[in-house]
Parts: structure tokens; sequence; C-alpha cells
């Protein structure tokens, strides 16, 4: 390798790959910066959510953690406590829908045209297997009957 025109190309393919390298550090670096903005918005978003007829309003994290429930007024005297209470779960439910839509608006920019490891390595096992996927608001619960005695009990309304 003592050819001058061979090592003045080593030197220059060498300087072009550390500018490479320069310019994927920098725009890691960058992305990061960005990731971690977005990470702090998603943390901070609150959702908040009112039953159809007004009576219920909650406010929770971005985790779903109730942080807020108001209650109209009249709440008491135009509801039930069982229809109060499953008022109440709706509307916690769908705040904590709303507070995971906007997290996960926050985050989508870095969750689009992401390769995972098997593109980058062949055989490699995919990440998205080894994350799992957070558990979907669950609906409402079915309603009770107004009568929750079993049958053929003594509190049987049937019997009376």
């Amino acid at each position: 390798m003592n050819d001058p025109a061979q090592r003045a190309a080593l030197e220059a393919r060498n300087a072009a790959l550390r500018t490479q390298v320069d310019s994927m550090l920098a725009n890691l670096e960058r992305q990061t910066s960005a990731l971690r903005d977005a990470q702090a918005e998603a943390v901070s978003k609150t959702g908040s959510a009112t039953s159809q007829d007004g009576l219920v309003q909650v406010v929770v994290n971005a985790a779903g953690i109730v942080t807020d429930v108001k209650f109209a007024p009249a709440a008491f005297e135009r509801s039930t406590p069982d229809k109060l209470a499953q008022s109440v779960v709706r509307v916690v439910q769908a705040a904590a829908a709303d507070a995971r839509r906007q997290a996960d608006a926050a985050m989508a920019p870095f969750q689009q045209n992401v390769p995972d490891l098997p593109d980058l390595f062949p055989g490699a096992p995919s990440l998205k297997d080894l994350v799992p996927t957070p558990p979907a608001v669950p609906v409402a619960p079915p309603k009770r009957p107004d009568d929750d005695e079993p049958r053929d009990s003594l509190m049987d309304r049937n019997d009376w």
C-alpha cells in the first residue's frame, strides 16, 4: 500500500465514511430529542368525558387514572345510585379512551415507517412481539337486572 494513488483513494473513502457516520449521529441525536419531547407530551395528556345526560364529568391522566370527578348538582335528584354508578363507569372508560387517543397521536410520528428488527437483521425476533400491546379500554359492564336475587331465593319478588 505504498502507492500514493491507492492511499489517497483510501483516505477519501474514510473521509466520506466519517462524514456519513457524523451525519447519522447528528440525525440520531435530533430524533432522540424529538422522541423525548413526544414522550413528555404523551404522558402529559389528559382525557375527559361527560355523560350523555350531563350529570357526570370525569378527567383522567395519560395512564387512565381518574384525577377528577364532578357531579352536576341535580345528579342525585335526577338519577338513581345504580344508574349514576353505571354512568360513572361509562364516563371513566370514555375519558381513558380519550387520553389513550391523545397519547397515541403524540407518538404516531415515531411509529410510522419505523423498520422492525428483522428488516435490519434477518432472522432477528420482531420487536413488535416483544412489546405487549396495551389492553383495550373495556366497554361498560352489562346492565344488571333490577332484581339481583337468585331464583328460588327467599327474597325472590315473584313469591311476594
